[in-house]
């Protein structure tokens, strides 16, 4: 006896499937909490100037000097703002498209936040774009359609989440203030994500994880006031910060807070460097210079969820 199964179901069957990979990897996309990490480097602001990211990175041994991942399991955070006041941004993002697949076969992983100048760049403020920038892509017309909506460059970046979580470390460009000090990270970047496709809402708000500053310049005082409800929220004792130029790594309230902004762009002029985590204990690492344990409490990292 033969049997046979309609060509309705297999059609149905291969819908399921298929919708079931997507639904798979949207969620990977959404990931936005990892434990049991060791060693995280992470680096702020870098507005168009790519030699002073390839001395960062190098100085923090993630890449060689070839530009390939030699991190191993290494997590590297950049907090956002690729954009802007420098000629080179689509140079650092096509070494961070790359750089994210090394690492994953390394496992390690490359987190690129959303910073407060991609939004800008999205919705079409160009106020702060380098002359090279353009440049870079050819015309102004080629770089609106590289960060557009259907562009490699613009869809990459609406991907991006603007807050996560390592271990007990909160990290995001700008802050947060008002409601957002007690969202949830689904919330938050899922938020984010819809205001970088539509330039309204929480990208766009003062409070808002993009652009919010009070954190950053608060004295330890206000600032243990403000991590209160953001510590219970997230069960967090960091929140590494960038936006705000520091002009070195900064810890804040004994660390509570930890600006990374230090103005490695030409426009500033600050150095070549980032903040790096390995096993719990705290460094600012400057390229030319060994590196520089900071006085924040040390703080192991919990293992990894299973």
């Amino acid at each position: 006896m033969k049997f046979s199964i309609p060509a309705s179901s297999i059609v149905f069957f291969v819908i399921l499937t298929s919708c079931a990979t997507v639904a798979e990897a949207e969620k990977k996309i959404r990931q936005h909490t990892w434990s049991g990490v060791e060693r995280i480097v992470a680096v702020g602001d870098v507005h168009g100037d790519h030699g002073q990211f390839l001395k960062t990175l190098l100085a923090a041994k993630v890449i060689d000097k070839e530009g390939r991942w030699v991190g191993g399991k290494t997590h590297l955070v950049q907090t956002g703002d690729l954009f802007d006041r420098g000629p080179d941004s689509r140079k650092t993002m096509d070494l961070l498209i790359k750089l994210e697949g090394e690492a994953k076969k390394a496992g390690g992983h490359v987190h690129c936040l959303a910073g407060n100048h991609e939004e800008m760049i999205l919705r079409g403020d160009w106020r702060y774009v380098h002359p090279g920038e353009v440049q870079a892509f050819g015309d102004n017309a080629k770089y609106s359609a590289a960060v557009g909506p259907g562009g490699v460059y613009g869809k990459w970046i609406r991907k991006h989440n603007g807050v996560i979580k390592i271990n007990n470390l909160l990290f995001l460009h700008g802050g947060l203030g008002g409601p957002y000090a007690t969202m949830s990270l689904d919330q938050l970047n899922e938020g984010i994500r819809h205001g970088l496709k539509t330039g309204t809402g929480m990208a766009r708000d003062s409070n808002g994880p993009l652009w919010h500053r009070a954190l950053a310049r608060g004295d330890d005082a206000s600032i243990n006031e403000q991590v209160k409800p953001i510590f219970k929220t997230h069960s967090v004792k960091h929140i590494v910060l960038g936006h705000t130029v520091s002009g070195r790594i900064l810890p804040k309230a004994g660390g509570k807070v930890i600006l990374i902004d230090v103005g490695m762009s030409k426009a500033y002029g600050g150095p070549a460097g980032c903040l790096v985590i390995d096993k719990g204990t705290f460094y600012a690492n400057y390229a030319g210079h060994p590196p520089l344990k900071l006085p924040i409490e040390k703080s192991a990292p919990a293992a990894a969820k299973k």
